[in-house]
């Protein structure tokens, strides 16, 4: 299975159900809560999503080469199966 980073804000709740769904699936993935970060920590992670998402907005979702941004569960699940 390809690796999943999903990149949030700890108190938005599409990131939470995003979260969720992910654990509902038995999905291995890391997270990365941005808005709970500080300094360089955070300057990176920005600087990571802003790659692959210029409008940096969450939450944002890579699985393999593919890069989803907000919850949509339709898109996850087919990008999970590849």
């Amino acid at each position: 299975m390809a690796e999943v980073r999903l990149f949030t804000l700890s108190t938005c709740g599409h990131c939470k159900r995003a979260k969720q769904f992910l654990q509902e699936c038995n999905v291995e993935y890391a997270c990365t809560d941005v808005d709970l970060l500080e300094g360089k920590e955070r300057e990176d992670a920005v600087a990571e999503v802003k790659k692959c998402n210029p409008k940096l907005s969450f939450p944002t979702i890579i699985i393999g080469d593919t890069v989803i941004v907000g919850f949509k569960e339709d898109e996850i699940r087919k990008a999970l199966e590849k």
